[in-house]
């Protein structure tokens, strides 16, 4: 009970005002959209559970990947009943899983201070590296599909493939993972708002996608922002560190210095 007790304070720990009101904000837009047209609840608390997620994984808190988990399952039940199977394999056969992974892999790295994980980001050239293996991927990927006779198989390639790329980025921690999140909600976007033009009934998941691109924008600059403080910390720390071994040593030559005189 204690570790459960620490846990939920954590996860209450250091909330702005304008966090509290964006994750108010979302859902109530979630909930209001979705009474008004109708929506089941499975789709409801797909909806819900998927912009809780997001917005605490902007937050750096450990509990979005347990939305996270309860998210990519009922996505991929709502996924399929719209055949939309591309994105039913990817929620059941890598979003789930990846949820489990991200859970352990972020409780080595969370600030007690803050409740928060430690955020970082890469040096340019290695996410420069990152985005034109992600673009090859596409590319490659995206032939595959075009020869199996996919439907808009470059569409449906970078979909998968950067949404596969983000989620790692996102488990390491990374802000380069915000940069491919709009692109992916971007298109998914899209995709569902032309399901509910042609009479679908989701409009609880083309708002939640409506969301998370916003979202994405937003913690695109907070996790950017964090992580560049992050660094100049580190380095501060590092230059003291070495500044303190430097007297150190001075002051042990000093003192064998007095010793043989």
């Amino acid at each position: 009970m204690d570790k459960l007790r620490r846990f939920i304070k954590s996860e209450l720990t250091g909330w702005k005002p304008w966090e509290i009101g964006w994750l108010l904000f979302a859902t109530a837009v979630i909930l209001g959209l979705s009474v008004y047209w109708g929506e089941n609840a499975i789709g409801l608390i797909m909806a819900l559970t998927g912009v809780w997620c997001v917005i605490l994984t902007g937050k750096g808190k450990r509990s979005s990947f347990l939305f996270g988990i309860v998210n990519a399952a009922l996505y991929a039940y709502v996924a399929f009943g719209a055949k939309y199977y591309g994105e039913v394999m990817l929620n059941a056969g890598y979003y789930l899983p990846m949820g489990v992974v991200g859970w352990f892999a972020w409780k080595k790295h969370m600030d007690d201070s803050t409740g928060e994980v430690v955020k970082k980001r890469l040096q340019l050239k290695k996410g420069l590296l990152i985005y034109a293996a992600t673009g090859l991927a596409i590319v490659l990927y995206g032939m595959v599909l075009a020869a199996l006779g996919g439907s808009l198989p470059y569409v449906d390639s970078m979909s998968t493939v950067v949404s596969v790329v983000a989620q790692i980025l996102s488990i390491w921690r990374l802000m380069e993972q915000w940069v491919l999140w709009i692109v992916v909600d971007i298109v998914t976007v899209i995709m569902w708002a032309r399901d509910f033009a042609e009479g679908g009934d989701t409009i609880a998941t083309l708002a939640m996608w409506s969301i998370y691109l916003i979202n994405a924008v937003i913690m695109f600059v907070r996790w950017y922002l964090e992580a560049s403080r992050n660094e100049k910390n580190a380095d501060a720390e590092q230059n003291d560190g070495a500044e303190k071994t430097d007297k150190a040593a001075d002051a042990e030559q000093s003192a064998d210095t007095k010793q043989y005189a």
